[in-house]
C-alpha cells in the first residue's frame, strides 16, 4: 500500500517528469498514468484509488494559463479545482449545472460521501509552494477540449471569473478522491496560454521540470 498515489495523464507528461521524480521513488510512494480528459481520468483514478488504497493523492502534469497571473514555464499548486461545460447550451449561452440548480453528485443516501458541485475547494493541506519557481494559485478550470482560440478563453473567464489556468484532468481526479475521502493536491506547470495552439512557443520541458521540483517540496513534507 503506497502511502502517497502520484497521478500523471500522460507518458508523454511522465518522461519529462522522470528525471526529477527520480529521487523520490521508493516503497512509500507509486507512479501511474490517471489517462488524458477528464472521463479517462475520472475512471482510472477510481480504479486506483480501489487498488493501492493511497493515504493521499498527487496530480502532477502541464496546463494553459487563462491570463497572465501565472507565469509560462512555472509550476503552480491549486487551491480548488471547477470543471466547465457540464450544465446547457453553448457558447455564450452556456451555464454551469449549478447554475441550473444541479449537483453533478447529490451525495449518497447514507451520508458517506458529500454533494459535489461543479467546484471542489480545499485541496492542499500540505504548505509548499514558495521554492522552485512555484507558488500558489487559486482555481484550476478542467475542460473536455483545450481553448483554441482567445473567445473561448474570454467564454471560460466568464463562467469562471476566478480561473487561472484550465488543464483536462484535475476536476475528474479531485472527484474520485473526495468520494473515497482521499487528500489531493494538484500542480501544474504552465506550458502555455490557453488559445495559442501553436506549439513552437510552448515551454513544455521547462513547465514539467518546474512541476517536478515543486512536487518533490510537497512529497517531503508529506511523506
Amino acid at each position: 500500500m503506497p502511502r502517497l498515489l502520484i497521478l500523471v495523464p500522460t507518458e508523454m507528461e511522465r518522461r519529462g517528469l522522470e528525471p526529477v521524480l527520480a529521487s523520490a521513488s521508493g516503497q512509500n510512494c507509486r507512479v501511474e498514468l490517471c489517462g488524458f480528459g477528464p472521463v479517462a481520468a475520472a475512471a482510472r483514478t477510481a480504479q486506483l484509488l480501489a487498488e493501492h488504497a493511497p493515504q493521499r493523492v498527487l496530480l502532477i502534469g502541464i496546463a494553459g494559463r487563462l491570463d497572465d497571473r501565472l507565469a509560462i514555464g512555472a509550476a503552480y499548486q491549486f487551491e480548488r479545482v471547477a470543471c466547465y461545460g457540464i450544465g446547457a447550451g453553448t457558447g455564450g449561452d452556456f451555464l454551469p449545472a449549478a447554475a441550473l440548480g444541479w449537483h453533478q453528485w447529490m451525495g449518497a443516501v447514507d451520508g458517506t460521501s458529500p454533494q459535489i458541485g461543479d467546484q471542489i475547494d480545499g485541496l492542499n493541506s500540505s504548505a509548499a509552494g514558495g521554492g522552485a519557481g512555484g507558488v500558489r494559485a487559486d482555481l484550476l478550470l478542467t475542460v473536455c477540449a483545450a481553448a483554441a482560440c482567445a473567445e473561448d478563453v474570454r467564454l471560460r473567464k466568464q463562467a469562471f471569473p476566478a480561473a487561472a489556468a484550465e488543464d483536462m484532468e484535475g476536476f475528474a481526479v479531485a472527484f474520485a478522491c473526495r468520494l473515497r475521502g482521499v487528500p489531493l493536491d494538484i500542480v501544474r506547470g504552465i506550458s502555455n496560454t490557453a488559445g495559442d495552439r501553436d506549439r513552437s512557443g510552448w515551454q513544455v520541458a521547462a513547465a514539467l521540470e518546474a512541476a517536478g521540483r515543486l512536487s518533490l517540496q510537497i512529497m517531503a513534507e508529506v511523506l
